[in-house]
């Protein structure tokens, strides 16, 4: 409940008792980079005054240090494979009281249906959830999603009070060829914030990209293309997911004069990373670790990111603030001792106090899988030439390499060569029954037998298959369609493991320990199986995204994204 203002001067004056006041707190101040050992009172939800006060309740901090909650400044729920709720208990507990998200997964899947979904399961949360509304569903013309999301459809939300902005713009294609659909999504939030994703992006289109009002950007992955955004005044996420791990190379571009443009932002991170690792505090550790003055990281996990989203009373402990707190023990190695959520301790000593109910999921969204069986037979490859476009991982990127090799030919038919790492690679439309296919070659899964299959395919989210053997694929993709959606990974025609995926083909309606523990052994046996990735769902989730490059695969085929267009497999 807010606090009447008349109460709040009244308690900063000293004229009335704070219903809380911390005592003995070491305060990060994330304006003047100065750390003061002082009082933090606060009534109800807000932070009334910073010094000596009286409190109804009372507590001696000893010393402790207390920073601002932190925020994510560009995350996709989904990606956690975590219900809305389940994710907010995840990462408040590692000190994140604020999330910006981009639910364009979900919006790829069930268009405005999913977005009412993830708002209303969004409340009451010990975490604040804010919405860039997704600009790109689907992302490209070279997929088939779920819904599409028209500039009208994106106006009809967009005094929603939990919405911030225009999420990541990443048709840039569109915008500098003046794609009609894509101007008239930029300027509805023409007075707004506007994020973009821009990869490689660089001199006068990136001059371009910016003079159309588009803010930030997430997907640098080299030092001297942040420092030519930054320079064009965007400001940069330094990003840091599961399978994207770029804040290393970014650091150097933080500075005394640099820094209020920054801002730390996980964008894809999973369940394990997030428990094993952490999450924004993960970030900041890391950056501290490399060299970073720690209130500079805090400042860039905190009141930077709350100044770019316009979040007023969000990212600093000062009078009329949120009393969104992190107590922790140290400041050269953050361990987070609780959480304060608007005035309420919400987590002490990695315990979660306050219990959080769940909103139940739409049956639109629950039933998102609508394929026929197949058969082995679908994944055969006529061989029509003797070189091949193959997708090559590069480690920790979601940037690929297309490099062309002579395939193994059996009977005039292509087949995997796990000798050379060279597996076969589908992505099968599943969201109108429309049949489509793209099968293609893919190096550096190192799968040596079986395959795994999954509904989590970047942005469409069709189901995407890799696999030793036609068989097995074929096996995995039946095993999806019987569960609705999930992970799975099979071998010699016997399921392994799995995960069930309803909300959307998405996200598991399991708590986040039984997630995990999931997730822990799909991880597991795909190592046994042969694969050299941590993580091989998360890179297979990346490899259909058509907006990164250099070469993807849709349910459309092979796309070129360099010269955004669809390439047969044999060159």
């Amino acid at each position: 409940m807010e606090v009447i203002m008349e109460r709040l001067i009244r308690i900063a004056r000293g004229l009335e008792k704070a219903d809380l006041v911390l005592k003995n707190a070491k305060i990060v101040n994330v304006f003047t980079g100065m750390i003061e050992k002082t009082g933090i009172a606060i009534a109800k939800e807000r932070i009334a005054g910073i010094g000596d006060y009286e409190g109804v309740s009372e507590i001696d901090l000893e010393g402790k240090y207390v920073l601002p909650g932190f925020i994510d400044g560009h995350v996709h729920i989904e990606s956690s494979m975590l219900s809305i709720e389940e994710f907010a208990k995840a990462v408040v507990i590692h000190g994140t009281t604020t999330v910006i998200a981009d639910p364009h997964e979900i919006a790829n899947v069930a268009g405005l249906g999913g977005l009412d979904y993830f708002i209303k399961a969004s409340k009451n949360l010990p975490v604040s959830v804010f919405f860039m509304l997704p600009s790109c569903v689907p992302a490209t013309d070279f997929e088939t999603s779920g819904a599409r999301l028209s500039a009208e459809d994106l106006h009809s939300l967009m005094d929603r009070e939990e919405v911030v902005g225009l999420g990541e713009m990443m048709n840039f294609p569109g915008v500098l060829n003046l794609d009609e659909e894509v101007i008239n999504k930029i300027k509805i939030f023409k007075d707004g914030i506007i994020d973009g994703h821009a990869p490689r992006l660089t001199g006068k289109d990136l001059c371009a990209y910016v003079a159309a009002g588009i803010m930030s950007d997430h997907e640098s992955t080299e030092l001297e293309e942040a420092k030519e955004k930054l320079k064009q005044g965007m400001h940069i996420a330094l990003r840091e997911g599961s399978t994207e791990k770029d804040i290393k190379k970014l650091l150097p571009l933080v500075n005394n004069f640099t820094s209020r443009r920054c801002f730390l932002a996980t964008d894809d991170r999973d369940i394990e990373d997030i428990i094993e690792e952490g999450h924004i505090d993960y970030l900041v550790n890391l950056a501290i670790k490399e060299g970073l003055d720690p209130v500079l990281a805090v400042q860039l996990a905190t009141i930077n990111a709350a100044e770019y989203f316009s979040l007023k009373s969000y990212g600093a402990i000062a009078p009329g603030y949120f009393a969104d707190m992190i107590v922790a023990d140290e400041i050269n190695s953050i361990k987070i001792n609780s959480v304060y959520k608007k005035g309420e301790c919400v987590v002490e000593r990695g315990k979660l106090y306050k219990p959080i109910s769940r909103v139940d999921v739409p049956e639109a969204i629950r039933n998102s899988v609508f394929i026929d069986y197949v058969q082995p037979d679908l994944f055969k490859i006529k061989a029509s030439g003797n070189k091949c476009r193959v997708i090559q991982i590069i480690p920790d990127e979601i940037i690929t390499k297309s490099i062309n090799i002579s395939p193994k030919i059996e009977n005039d038919y292509v087949v995997t060569d796990t000798s050379r790492d060279i597996l076969k690679i589908a992505v099968l439309e599943r969201h109108h029954k429309f049949g489509n296919i793209g099968i293609g070659l893919i190096n550096g899964i190192g799968l040596k037998e079986g395959a795994i299959a999954s509904t989590v395919a970047h942005d469409s989210h069709n189901i995407i298959a890799v696999g030793a053997t036609d068989e097995d694929m074929a096996f995995a993709v039946n095993k999806i369609k019987d569960m609705n959606g999930g992970l799975v990974i099979v071998s010699n025609g016997k399921i392994l493991e799995f995960l069930e995926l309803p909300i959307g083909g998405l996200m598991s309606e399991k708590n986040l320990n039984e997630v995990y523990n999931k997730m822990k052994n799909l991880r597991l046996i795909s190592k046994n199986l042969g694969t050299i990735l941590k993580n091989p769902f998360a890179v297979l989730s990346f490899l259909s995204l058509a907006v990164i490059p250099e070469l993807k695969i849709t349910d459309k085929g092979l796309v070129d994204v360099n010269n955004s267009a669809l390439v047969d497999l044999f060159i």
